[in-house]
């Protein structure tokens, strides 16, 4: 594994994590990886789900010759 640090969290949120982590064969590391991965995702998706604005239709309209 790579460097390691530590962060605090609450007992019952760490419980919630290694329970997951073990259901999913992982390391609490992996787990950790993949829900920050998860929540980036989220967060991309929903970005690209709001309406665009004038300015970026004028621009995916604009004449690109």
């Amino acid at each position: 594994m790579a460097e390691t640090t530590t962060i605090r969290i609450s007992r019952e949120t760490h419980a919630r994590v290694t329970r997951l982590a073990a259901l999913r064969h992982e390391t609490i590391d992996e787990t950790v990886s993949k829900a920050i991965r998860a929540l980036r995702q989220d967060a991309m998706a929903r970005d690209l789900s709001t309406e665009l604005t004038e300015d970026e239709m004028a621009w995916l309209d604009a004449d690109a010759g």
